[in-house]
């Protein structure tokens, strides 16, 4: 479980793009890389915990498949403009969990808090391992935040919350310890494409041809959890991606729901599609 190394600052908007250039001509980063990105050395290991976080880098260091095809120059959304790519990083910062707070307050601590504050995190990640310090995990926490509600700028937009955009994480107010409580609401989001949500499904080695329902619904990383969906919403997806592939079904017979996939579909040919349209 990981819960730091962001040294306080949530990612900027063009870090993942920075990074990745930097990285397509020199193996790693070091102290000097600051001067080429233009940033200080604090922020070289933020960028660089960033790129783990959402998966473009790998434990060797590695530029992934994925955001190399994401992030070049003649890639897919090189510069982040797309909101269906907002929600493609916001799967990916769950699904990899190398900043750990991310799979854990979607898919765990907003079942046990609907409504939830730093404190009631701090609390639910000691109960997992008492060692840990409750100053790390308040400030993952804030970064937290940031990430999904900062919409600040400082001209350029530098300032702004690369997640924020999603309108997943609501602010309530204050209870009556004077602690600020926030809420994911489980919601039909207009702009999650279907291929998107496709893609992560296709993406979950747990899944196989016939996923029930209830894991699409429940499980960690699946759709259900992780793009903070209801029962409704999420079938009406799925029923919706069968509509549109002939190879996918979607069953929901004498109260069993089930997707099926009569043929095989390619993960990346489908992220292809979505950003070719």
């Amino acid at each position: 479980m990981t819960y730091s190394g962001h040294e306080t600052f949530h990612c900027r908007l063009f870090w993942l793009k920075k990074g990745y250039d930097y990285l397509t001509v020199n193996d790693n980063f070091s102290e000097e890389s600051g001067v080429d990105l233009g940033v200080g050395k604090n922020m070289i290991n933020s960028i660089r915990y960033w790129m783990k976080a959402f998966g473009a880098l790998d434990e060797d260091n590695n530029l992934s498949a994925l955001f190399q095809q994401l992030l070049n120059d003649e890639g897919w959304d090189p510069y982040l403009e797309h909101q269906g790519t907002n929600w493609l990083l916001h799967y990916m910062i769950c699904k990899t969990n190398n900043a750990s707070i991310y799979r854990e307050i979607f898919s765990e601590l907003r079942k046990l808090k609907p409504e939830f504050s730093k404190e009631h995190f701090v609390s639910f990640a000691k109960g997992n391992n008492s060692r840990l310090r409750d100053n790390i995990l308040g400030k993952d926490f804030s970064v937290f935040i940031r990430t999904y509600m900062d919409k600040g700028s400082d001209g350029d937009g530098f300032t702004s919350g690369l997640l924020a955009d999603l309108n997943l994480v609501h602010e309530l107010g204050k209870n009556y310890s004077g602690e600020i409580v926030y809420r994911i609401e489980n919601r039909f989001p207009d702009d999650l494409p279907n291929k998107i949500l496709l893609f992560s499904i296709l993406d979950n080695p747990e899944y196989s041809n016939s996923i029930d329902f209830n894991s699409l619904y429940s499980s960690v990383n699946g759709p259900g959890n992780i793009f903070a969906l209801n029962e409704r919403d999420l079938e009406s997806k799925l029923e919706e991606l069968a509509d549109n592939y002939p190879s996918i079904v979607y069953k929901n017979e004498a109260g069993v729901k089930e997707l099926q996939f009569k043929q095989p579909i390619d993960k990346w040919e489908i992220l292809d599609e979505f950003y070719a349209e």
